[in-house]
């Protein structure tokens, strides 16, 4: 081969390789959702080949590949959801990953790589921008035009970042001191130092994780403990966004802006108020649902029902802790659990489901409509179309996931399909709950289940996104014609 020839042997992996790497690139980078995507299932990759150590799982084995797979995604999503026994399965090396993964997914995978942008190169260009905006505003996933007038605004998104680092940080340290006192009396002073900072971590991120032996069921009797978890989760579920626009008016000269509603943005509005009448609606229907159900309200007295029925309202939203056997539940509570776990949390939250901002639409929508207003409305603002078809497109995406997901792991399972939809909502949503079936699924149905979190966690806006890439303007308008619908 003559010298010529073999240089051009040379550099031909070397153009395949360059060009791979071009495209990667170019895929990646295109829209926030495709790098949101990638940057997710990175995480998954890199956590599931630590928990495939040896050193991950208590005996030194090798932990077999569907249930590391499934652990990680359950963890880099803040699900909660097992396949093995957490209480026995894991060292403490394999717990620090776990701890790890939940902290930087519930951060939110765009966030994160903003953040790590932001240390490297000491500012922040447009683009970081816009990637980072995408985590707090799944419309600009889309690439078009996006309205300013929002809970956080591009030139903000740096303040954003912060507001996220310090409150997980803050949130969490004082979660920790504040359940210490009773993490002492159940375990010695060094093991309460490990499960402190996990419960608040747990908690913060909407995690159903519990490591311990027992689980939280050893704290059943401790109401200022379960306190602290059930107001540490709904402030998770709120959002970044929610926490940032709030932190705004502790900084300024008008600190009583912070207790007057009227002075917060729409979403904040929609999100704290929808979040409350689901708290509160739930608690009540699960109260009058299950009071006399002798496997979890019936042997409780007044107080102890009233407190759990809160408690459940909450985690089934998205914390995924409690201290009632989800199996258990009669079939009305438990469709009323499955509503809840669908719904989820707020927006850029750690929380999953189709969020309560895209259930506040909706009604609003509905609510108009039945009115014969032209437009929907609220609190002296209009909700403009688009934000309308995308709280559409969601619900349509998430209930076509739940149903083709309950499908599949059911033909596989055979199990009971109240158990099987239970399951996979909570999968979708990120919650954690399972009525048992989970843990005992095959590695071919774990591997559905794992797919239904990802794409829970990742949002159904920013898999369309990912897919269409960018938004396409139309110079021309077709006849209407109008179907016949209802």
């Amino acid at each position: 081969m003559s010298g010529r020839q073999h240089a051009r042997g040379d550099a031909w992996p070397q153009r395949v390789a360059r060009r791979l790497g071009q495209w990667f690139r170019a895929f990646t980078t295109h829209s926030p959702s495709r790098f949101a995507i990638v940057v997710f299932a990175s995480l998954v990759l890199v956590t599931t080949a630590l928990l495939s150590l040896p050193i991950a799982s208590a005996d030194r084995t090798v932990t077999p590949l569907a249930d590391a797979v499934f652990t990680a995604v359950s963890a880099v999503c803040v699900t909660g959801l097992t396949s093995v026994d957490m209480t026995s399965h894991w060292s403490h090396f394999g717990e620090a990953v776990i701890y790890g993964a939940v902290n930087v997914g519930g951060m939110g995978a765009l966030t994160l790589a903003s953040m790590l942008g932001l240390i490297i190169s000491k500012r922040m260009g447009l683009r970081a921008k816009l990637i980072a905006a995408g985590d707090t505003n799944p419309l600009r996933a889309h690439g078009g035009a996006v309205n300013e007038s929002q809970t956080v605004r591009l030139g903000e998104v740096g303040l954003l970042l912060r507001t996220v680092a310090l409150s997980t940080v803050i949130i969490e340290v004082v979660v920790g001191l504040l359940i210490y006192p009773s993490m002492l009396q159940k375990f010695g002073w060094a093991a309460a130092l490990w499960e402190a900072p996990m419960y608040a971590a747990m908690a913060f991120t909407n995690t159903g994780f519990t490591l311990n032996e027992g689980g939280i069921g050893i704290f059943a009797d401790d109401y200022f403990f379960m306190t602290v978890i059930m107001i540490t989760a709904f402030i998770g579920s709120v959002g970044f966004p929610v926490l940032f626009a709030l932190s705004r008016h502790l900084v300024t000269p008008g600190r009583a802006a912070l207790l007057r509603p009227s002075t917060w943005s729409l979403h904040v509005k929609l999100t704290l108020i929808t979040s409350g009448l689901l708290l509160v609606g739930g608690a009540v229907s699960f109260l009058a649902l299950e009071y006399d159900n002798p496997h979890t309200f019936g042997q409780l007295d007044v107080t102890d029902t009233i407190f759990q029925s809160f408690f459940l309202s909450t985690m089934t939203r998205s914390g995924g802790m409690t201290f009632i056997d989800p199996g258990e539940l009669y079939g009305s509570g438990m469709v009323v659990g499955s509503m809840l776990m669908f719904v989820g949390g707020g927006s850029a939250s750690t929380a999953g489901g189709i969020k309560v901002t895209t259930l506040a639409v909706l009604a609003l929508a509905v609510w108009s409509e039945a009115r014969g207003r032209q437009s929907v409305q609220a609190f002296g603002r209009r909700i403009p179309s688009d934000v309308q078809r995308v709280a559409v497109a969601v619900l349509a995406w998430g209930a076509t996931i739940c149903a083709v997901a309950t499908i599949v792991i059911a033909q596989i399972t055979h199990a009971p399909i109240a158990e099987v939809l239970f399951d996979v909502i909570s999968a979708f949503g990120t919650v954690g709950l399972s009525t048992g079936l989970t843990e005992a699924l095959p590695d071919h149905a774990l591997y559905v289940m794992g797919i239904t979190i990802f794409m829970g966690r990742v949002g159904t806006v920013t898999l369309a996104a990912a897919v269409a890439a960018t938004s396409r303007t139309q110079h021309y308008a077709l006849p209407v014609e109008r179907p016949i619908v209802g």
